[in-house]
């Protein structure tokens, strides 16, 4: 008995709801579908589907063993469209969202790389710092950081962001600099808009402890970048991503504070609805960005010494 055609046919027939449809669809005789299902329930030892003139239905044991057919064949399927879609030119238009600073910093000369390897591609880019709904609104795929994220999608890693605290030299010289977390419970602190007021700073020690100063900030914005520049010209200390305070940092306009005590990391990750019939376009581009964005890249900074 070939298992895979017999699998096969049975699933068909199911779907099809008569041996005769599955048969046409097989490209093969009634009879043929009719002898496989007959010999996977003899090899089984149980009947799977209930015989009428009528119709066929289901037997308890054959809707649980066709919902495993089902999806081996599925899966089956997916695996050689994986190892196909290597071999496929991306086309069409792809749709991605991301957060707007790190959408225009380090997106932006991703999807020109990608776009010039692949003339027949096109993207439809939407930044945003809120999280949209990629079913309802039609995204392919969506550029996210953080973790968690809605269940029924799947998540791919693609790299690593770290938060960094820093202020400038003229607000450190006007306030001191701080030497513990919980030295910036009496400093000037800037929030980002969309975390919870009140909400914690979380810093790790070298010893593994965890430290959370509560942050009471008179100045919030919805943007990063934004708090970027309100630091820069003194007015407070932040804590953002790498990806917004590494060019401050390098050019001495930001300084990196708390030595020995670090926020923890952030996953960057490429999200989109279903493994399942993944296009050749969006597979291409999530292999594209997770080659570059998981080793070194160029909004790293280094510990602070």
């Amino acid at each position: 008995m070939d298992r895979f055609h017999t699998l096969a046919a049975f699933v068909k027939v199911v779907e099809c709801g008569s041996f005769a449809r599955a048969a046409e669809r097989l490209s093969v005789s009634t009879s043929a579908v009719s002898r496989q299902v007959a010999e996977l329930e003899a090899h089984l030892g149980a009947r799977l589907l209930n015989r009428t003139t009528r119709r066929l239905s289901l037997t308890e044991a054959g809707q649980s063993f066709y919902e495993r057919s089902a999806q081996l064949l599925a899966d089956l399927e997916e695996t050689e469209a994986s190892v196909r879609a290597a071999a496929v030119e991306p086309r069409g238009t792809l749709r991605v969202t991301c957060g707007v600073t790190f959408g225009v910093r380090q997106l932006a000369p991703a999807v020109a790389d990608f776009a010039a390897r692949h003339p027949g591609l096109a993207f439809d880019l939407d930044l945003s710092d809120r999280t949209v709904d990629l079913v309802e609104d039609g995204y392919d795929l969506a550029v996210r950081i953080g973790t968690g994220g809605p269940r029924g999608l799947v998540s791919r890693r693609l790299g690593t962001m770290r938060l960094v605290c820093c202020a400038s030299p003229d607000y450190l010289a006007r306030h001191g600099t701080p030497v513990v977390p919980q030295d910036l419970e009496r400093h000037e602190c800037l929030a980002y808009a969309y975390v919870a007021p009140g909400s914690a700073w979380v810093f790790e020690s070298r010893d593994g402890a965890r430290h959370q100063p509560r942050i009471v900030a008179r100045h919030r914005s919805n943007n990063g970048r934004m708090l970027v520049a309100l630091a820069v010209a003194g007015l407070g200390i932040v804590l953002e991503p790498d990806f917004i305070v590494a060019p401050e940092v390098r050019a001495g306009r930001l300084v990196r504070l708390l030595p020995g005590f670090e926020p923890p990391g952030s996953p960057i990750a490429a999200v989109y609805p279903s493994r399942r019939h993944l296009s050749a376009k969006v597979r291409s581009f999530v292999d594209f960005l997770a080659e570059r964005w998981s080793g070194a890249t160029g909004w790293a900074l280094p510990p602070v010494p």
